[in-house]
């Protein structure tokens, strides 16, 4: 599958490159889009250079649009209007959509967790009404996939690849890479 990991400045370093490498690793291309640069520099003053600029993308390319977190990379993503359009799109179209720690903030702004069951990043879910917050590691609703924080985001990736690959092939590259806890 074609996934799509769009970075903001001040993204999650951590959650970026696990979901990253994670989906890679089972086998999906996954593009990383930068919102304005193609060097985008995390909340830990890491910098990454994406595949592209959000820009020259088409949401028709992908069949998952997945958000890392972090501050004030979640804000900046909730506040970018093509991301809301590739959300509401990709989702429309029958995509998976996932965000991890506060990234679910810009679903929330999308629309598409209306009516769902979420988790996020603790005090972040006051930001998201018209939504059922579930205080877990990894909530899924359909083909709506959330984390609480960078702690679980390998949990969050399997889960990930459960959902597309099925659970024997997440649990082979949970086995694979060691992960410790339930996903």
């Amino acid at each position: 599958m074609n996934i799509l990991v769009p970075l903001a400045e001040g993204f999650e370093e951590i959650e970026a490159v696990t979901i990253i490498d994670m989906l890679r690793r089972a086998g999906h291309t996954v593009t990383t889009a930068s919102l304005k640069n193609k060097i985008v520099t995390g909340a830990h003053s890491i910098q990454i250079t994406a595949d592209k600029i959000l820009t020259e993308i088409r949401f028709e390319e992908f069949g998952a649009f997945i958000l890392p977190g972090g501050m004030p990379g979640s804000t900046n993503l909730r506040d970018h209007d093509r991301v809301m359009s590739f959300i509401q799109r990709i989702y429309a179209a029958g995509g998976i959509i996932g965000a991890v720690c506060a990234a679910p903030i810009a679903l929330g702004r999308s629309g598409i967790l209306d009516g769902k069951k979420f988790t996020c990043f603790p005090g972040d879910e006051k930001e998201i009404t018209h939504s059922k917050f579930t205080n877990e590691d990894v909530t899924v609703d359909g083909k709506i996939i959330t984390g609480r924080s960078a702690g679980v985001t390998a949990l969050f990736t399997l889960k990930i690849i459960e959902l597309i690959d099925g659970k024997e092939k997440a649990e082979s590259l949970q086995k694979r890479m060691f992960i410790k806890g339930d996903f």
